[in-house]
């Protein structure tokens, strides 16, 4: 797949040679301005790189430039229906702005949109998703996935016949198949960058599910520079569901990889809940360090797989065994096992000075 054209929101650049993005949106009211710097701070702290404000009216533009000003990540304005507040929210430092041209208003106020961005060297995504097809292109099942990219394609030529080339992509679906099939079709035929998504995807369970096939699909394909998993559910799971996507395709440097057994009638202690505690704990470790942390609940499969990892604990009846690179380096009581791996993984996450790295 071609290098795809570089373009940068705020700091954060996508396309060209740099690393797959994770973004997600803000759900608290926007009125609610320190609310909203609490999210984005905790989204900044789960790995988020961009954040996403929708902006649903007029009298929601002063508290928008207020958190602009204050936000710890660059800040992409979401706009549908109404030009002018695409125009208020560059001019208040918005990042980058989505629009879907077939909503937001005639050609010549795309054209004022398409002046100001480009006088403030900020990109605009141009989103299409199934249920916002104009009619035009139309939109049986068949060929929905087709009328998206040639929406797109429409949209992207006027963009570039009025000068404008700072542009991301996005296209889709509820459906799987669909999405995946419309942005296979993009990629050939431009060399924008490529937001990935499945839209409306559901709750944590099957939207983590569908994003995970849909999104690591592309992926796989070479396909896609910056990822939003939509889910019914906190903005922090997007993020935390998104990232992992990546550490698992090998698109995220460092990070914890947690391996555990599916548990059976062997398993010799209550292994749910402890692999659920170590889980949590781990999150807690930011590390440029790749680490697998193995959790197994028996003495059958359990002590081959631990010794695999970079730290491994396995279960017997009466013991609690903890490997590092293969070796055994403690035999304990069960009670104490989980709080003993996750201290020996802090030590393995800290540089020379002492500090998470």
């Amino acid at each position: 797949m071609a290098m795809k054209q570089e373009i940068f929101i705020g700091p954060v650049g996508i396309g060209g040679s740099h690393p797959v993005s994770v973004q997600s949106m803000t759900s608290v009211p926007l009125a609610d301005v320190a609310a909203t710097l609490r999210q984005i701070q905790a989204l900044q702290t789960a790995g988020c790189d961009i954040v996403r404000v929708a902006i649903l009216d007029r009298d929601s533009l002063p508290y928008f430039g207020q958190v602009i000003a204050r936000s710890v990540l660059p800040v992409v304005a979401d706009i549908h229906f109404d030009a002018v507040l695409a125009l208020e929210a560059i001019g208040l430092g918005a990042q980058g702005i989505r629009i879907n041209p077939g909503n937001i208003g005639s050609p010549d106020k795309v054209k004022d949109i398409l002046r100001l961005a480009n006088e403030r060297e900020i990109p605009i995504r141009i989103g299409v998703n199934s249920g916002s097809i104009e009619k035009k292109y139309g939109h049986g099942t068949a060929s929905r996935a087709g009328a998206m990219v040639s929406s797109v394609m429409d949209k992207v030529k006027f963009f570039e016949d009025n000068g404008f080339f700072r542009i991301k992509i996005s296209l889709k679906s509820p459906d799987v198949p669909e999405t995946v099939h419309a942005y296979r079709l993009i990629a050939g035929q431009c060399n924008y960058p490529l937001h990935l998504g499945i839209t409306e995807a559901g709750t944590r369970f099957s939207g983590t599910i569908k994003s995970a096939i849909g999104i690591g699909g592309l992926l796989l394909d070479g396909i896609g520079n910056t990822i939003r998993v939509s889910l019914t559910a906190d903005p922090l799971e997007e993020v935390r569901v998104g990232r992992e996507i990546l550490r698992v395709l090998g698109l995220m440097p460092g990070g914890i990889e947690l391996i555990s057994c599916p548990t059976c009638g062997r398993t010799s202690v209550d292994l749910i809940p402890l692999v659920e505690e170590v889980e949590k704990r781990l999150n807690a470790f930011k590390t440029r360090k790749k680490l697998q942390v193995a959790v197994m609940g028996c003495e059958v499969n359990g002590p081959g797989e631990a010794r695999q990892a970079d730290i491994g604990l396995a279960f017997s009846r009466n013991k609690g065994y903890i490997f590092r690179k293969g070796h055994l380096i403690e035999k304990i009581a069960p009670a104490e096992a989980v709080d003993r791996l996750i201290e020996i993984v802090g030590e393995l996450c800290r540089d020379e000075a002492g500090k998470i790295t």
